[in-house]
């Protein structure tokens, strides 16, 4: 067995490897850039190397640089992760030469896989069903469009060496393949360093579920079932399970069969992924091989019980697989939710700063259900501008699919994250969608369920009430708090009320609350009561509260009068005041926010790529007016009306922070 790899990644990934190889009594070798001098995975490895400045361009994917570092540390192996130089077979055709063992597959395998153009013409030829498209290379935008009305509208751009939705574009029109096309194109060059593009047709409604492979050097080959992953958002994956709740076991078989078969064709070894795209009559169609690690590899490792990270190492040491296909088996659910820094009330738009708090749920490893959470970053670390804005892999796993969704709406609601923009609040709301609760979904579900993009959860009367009377119950300790700090220690309990007047969500409810040792029995002015228990007390940011003997978890924030309460998906003030302020409060107006119709204000902090419009220009609903790059990805920025362009505030190249104002209009 190796005694020293080294990990060509970062972030969580990076974690992810070192504690498998700590378990197998390996040493590890972390690289870092100039940005994640001070990550988790430098902590954790037992030896880092620095290899250049923060661009990925300049450092995790410069071959020479990460050959530098393995010669300095003598690390024997090398794990890619995902991203940066796994599926790049010039980074393993020099750890070849240079006598290093690549923790994945042989180079002609990723030559022949990891191209996502010759991946699919090898299918054809194996007579796997493919998706319709044009597998040559593009050389422009005009060619691009041509090609887009052969195939038929619409269509889906793709990098060719892209993966984890970076150089990805739905084109429903010429102008949009055009635009796509580009911007395609620079991401591709930007992530990969591989600038090729292809096209096929976008098939509507389908449901995207892939195939987990293990193969040996030694002709052995399994899978370990499926993972659906159809919950997207930008081509990128949000929501993983395991197994699909879609798949019937004939399927599941002829899926699996199917991507052994089509593996071992290419000579493949270690772990990899077939992708499907399968209708609603569970026909299934290849869409390509990814020859790495998955991110959402947990949730198979969850159900099987196969540490996927250990297997690989293995067979890259020249060992059979110790496992047959007899051996996978399907136990329990599993569900995986990625946190992303990216702020879901802004369209999903990136988010970088400090992580002023990081207080993950714990994770536990139980018979009745895990907690497991897969991380690189640490309270008080940076998220950069200039990687992935993945945050953390929370996964739950239980005997059904019922009960791993109840643990993961617990963790998500235990998940405590400020400092930056995060997309904790659409997590939990999804986990609460009757079309997730039911299986139902395609890969068009948030852009169906959510077309204006997601503005937080309106909870219903009932949920409102148990968090009222959770609320009044907090604020009666609160207040009695204040009094014992001011020094008025007797009698304090008369005077801090016990009629209150709870708002929240355009709803108030009259209250009256009785207190006793055990906790507090809440009176509704309907006379319905709640009993209310907990151990809150003032400070606390995470209350675990129950209401009439069932749990309620939330997030809690001081506020004058009352507290910003989080919960399911919700955030929303809950303002508890005695009848005579509440009263007042009525009368006092609202504060107006400040009107920025005739301002284009950068949804996100990003570098400016492209500005389209020039002072003077009379600009149409929908027209582009410039482009943002942020967390590898370019985002164009649309007029929402017609108007005409009076000043410009920013050129390409400039850096900016969120709302700093790009273009102002007449």
């Amino acid at each position: 067995m190796f005694n020293k790899i080294l990990i060509a990644n970062r972030g969580e990934i990076a974690c992810r490897v070192i504690k498998t190889a700590r378990k197998m009594g390996i040493k590890t070798v972390a690289i870092y850039s100039d940005a994640d001098r001070h990550a988790l995975h430098v902590k954790m490895a037992d030896e880092a190397v620095h290899i250049g400045p923060s661009p990925a361009n300049q450092s995790y994917i410069v071959i020479e640089n990460v050959m530098r570092a393995i010669k300095e540390t003598g690390a024997e192996a090398v794990h890619p992760g995902y991203g940066f130089l796994s599926e790049n077979a010039k980074f393993a055709e020099a750890l070849e030469a240079a006598g290093v063992a690549f923790i994945g597959p042989p180079k002609g395998a990723i030559e022949a896989m990891g191209d996502k153009i010759t991946s699919k013409k090898l299918a054809q030829e194996a007579n796997v069903s493919t998706v319709p498209g044009y597998m040559g290379l593009i050389e422009d935008a005009e060619e691009a469009v041509k090609i887009s009305n052969q195939v038929g509208y619409p269509v889906m751009i793709k990098a060719s060496a892209g993966g984890g939705g970076k150089g990805m574009r739905i084109a429903w029109n010429d102008d949009e393949a055009r635009e796509g096309f580009q911007s395609s194109k620079n991401e591709a060059a930007s992530s990969f360093g591989d600038d090729r593009i292809f096209i096929e047709k976008f098939v509507t409604q389908p449901r995207h579920i892939e195939i987990q492979v293990l193969c040996d050097a030694h002709g052995n080959g399994i899978y370990l079932n499926e993972r659906e992953c159809s919950i997207q958002r930008r081509n990128q994956k949000v929501v993983e399970e395991a197994p699909s709740p879609f798949l019937d076991e004939a399927t599941r078989k002829a899926m699996g069969e199917q991507s052994v078969a089509l593996a071992k064709a290419v000579g493949y070894t270690s772990a990899g992924t077939v992708e499907f795209i399968v209708d609603g009559d569970r026909n299934f169609y290849f869409l390509e091989m990814n020859t790495r690690l998955q991110v959402e590899h947990p949730v198979t490792e969850l159900i099987t019980g196969v540490d996927l990270v250990e297997q690989m190492i293995r067979v890259a040491n020249g060992e059979p697989l110790s496992i047959t296909q007899d051996d996978v088996k399907i136990n329990g659910w599993a569900i995986e939710n990625r946190l992303y820094a990216e702020d879901p009330y802004r369209n999903f738009l990136p988010s970088i700063g400090r992580l002023t708090r990081y207080r993950p749920p714990e994770e536990v490893v139980l018979e009745d259900h895990i907690v497991r959470n897969d991380t690189g970053v640490f309270e008080g670390g940076e998220i950069s501008m200039y990687y992935d804005p993945m945050i953390a892999k929370l996964c739950t796993w239980a005997p059904t699919r019922e009960q791993a969704i109840e643990h993961q709406r617990n963790a998500l609601d235990a998940f405590e994250l400020e400092g930056i923009g995060h997309n904790l609040p659409f997590l939990a709301a999804v986990m609460d969608h009757p079309k997730f609760v039911s299986g139902d979904m395609t890969t068009a579900f948030i852009a169906e369920e959510y077309p204006d993009g997601f503005e937080g959860v309106t909870l219903d009367e009932a949920a409102l009430r148990r968090i009222a009377a959770a609320s009044a119950a907090m604020y009666r300790v609160r207040e009695i708090r204040r009094t014992r700090v001011s020094g008025r220690m007797d009698n304090h309990e008369r005077r801090v009320g016990s009629d209150w007047v709870v708002q929240m969500q355009g709803e108030s409810f009259e209250v009256s609350i009785k207190a006793d040792h055990e906790g507090s029995t809440v009176t509704f002015a309907d006379g319905n009561t709640h009993r209310v228990t907990g151990d809150w007390v003032p400070g606390h940011s995470l209350a675990k509260m129950k209401i009439d003997g069932e749990a309620l978890l939330l997030k809690v924030e001081k506020i004058t009068a009352g507290f910003r309460i989080r919960s399911r998906g919700s955030d929303f003030n809950v303002h508890v005041r005695s009848p005579r302020e509440a009263e007042l409060a009525a009368l006092m107006p609202e504060k107006q926010a400040p009107d920025t119709s005739k301002m284009l204000l950068c949804p996100m902090p990003g570098l400016i790529v492209k500005i389209n419009v020039e002072v003077g220009d009379e600009v149409q609903d929908g027209q582009a007016l410039c482009t943002v790059e942020a967390m590898k990805m370019e985002n164009i920025l649309r007029a929402e009306k017609q108007a005409i362009v009076s000043k410009v505030n920013a050129a390409p190249g400039d850096s900016l922070a969120v709302d700093d104002v790009i273009i102002e209009f007449e």
